[in-house]
């Protein structure tokens, strides 16, 4: 290799020599368990001497990073509507057509379907999803979690005997208006960030626009998150079923931890003017 050449140069030497391992299963490092070498990097940045050692790992089957969104919100999309739907064998029949449906099973049904179709259509046509690849068992994991998470929280919505709010139309409006705000809140928010400002070859982080659901850039960091959390409580005040909340926890858990890891990055990258940020949740968080 010339020292021109980068690791996925090498990679693709690699699979014509062993068909069996193509490109994305090929993971190559410097030294054994450390980190793996990205495609970009050229051999002239690692080498110290005019022989270069790489450590071969096979990262086993692999799938491109849109298949595994498109798995994990398509998914949820279908396994609520046959929920909604009632389809025999999952419900008593009878019950199901002696009692009538709250409108809230109709609007939870509308917003969970929107929730997930906004999901596909960015993935298809606003997010610069990544050419990378991961592990087919981390598509597993995520769609065991979106999927059954969908069948225990449709199951109790769409249920014969589910209970109404507790509090009638009035909690179940407020929350569905809330809902359908941060729903476009996110979306503007994942345009801005398919859309960066440049300023010569520097990148800048995103700033707010004309757009008021942008403005949630002066207060935090991740603001994808901060209205990603909002909908899903909106959607657990609205239905007032146990499974959504767990589902809420469970999600704003985890994307507490993905905000402050951005955070910290953003603070390396623009140190004076992130630090008057939050990371998620404004002033807390």
């Amino acid at each position: 290799m010339t020292q021109k050449s980068t690791i996925h140069d090498v990679k693709q030497k690699f699979h014509k020599a062993c068909p069996k391992w193509y490109p994305s299963r090929i993971g190559l490092q410097l030294e054994r368990g450390g980190p793996f070498l990205k495609d970009y990097v050229t051999i002239q940045s690692i080498a110290t001497s005019s022989i270069v050692t790489l450590y071969f790992t096979d990262l086993g089957r692999q799938v491109s990073w849109t298949t595994v969104f498109l798995a994990e919100y398509t998914g949820p999309l279908l396994i609520y509507f046959l929920f909604y739907l009632r389809i025999p064998y999952i419900y008593d029949m009878k019950e199901s057509s002696r009692r009538l449906r709250h409108p809230v099973v109709h609007l939870a049904c509308f917003c969970h379907c929107l929730h997930y179709i906004r999901y596909l259509l960015e993935t298809l046509f606003v997010h610069k999803v990544s050419a990378g690849h991961t592990p087919l068992k981390n598509l597993i994991k995520s769609c065991a979690f979106y999927w059954g998470f969908t069948s225990w929280i449709a199951y109790y919505i769409n249920h014969p005997q589910y209970t109404p709010p507790s509090f009638g139309n009035r909690q179940v409006i407020v929350s569905a208006i809330n809902f359908l705000i941060c729903e476009a809140g996110n979306h503007f928010i994942n345009v801005v960030l398919a859309h960066p400002n440049h300023t010569g070859n520097n990148a800048c982080f995103p700033t707010p626009n004309y757009n008021p659901f942008t403005w949630m850039f002066f207060l935090v960091s991740c603001p994808n998150y901060t209205y990603e959390i909002g909908s899903w409580i909106s959607f657990t005040v609205m239905t007032q079923t146990l499974p959504v909340g767990i589902f809420t926890l469970l999600v704003s858990i985890q994307m507490s931890l993905w905000a402050q890891k951005k955070h910290k990055i953003y603070l390396k990258k623009f140190n004076s003017y992130m630090r008057r940020k939050s990371a998620m949740i404004p002033f807390i968080l």
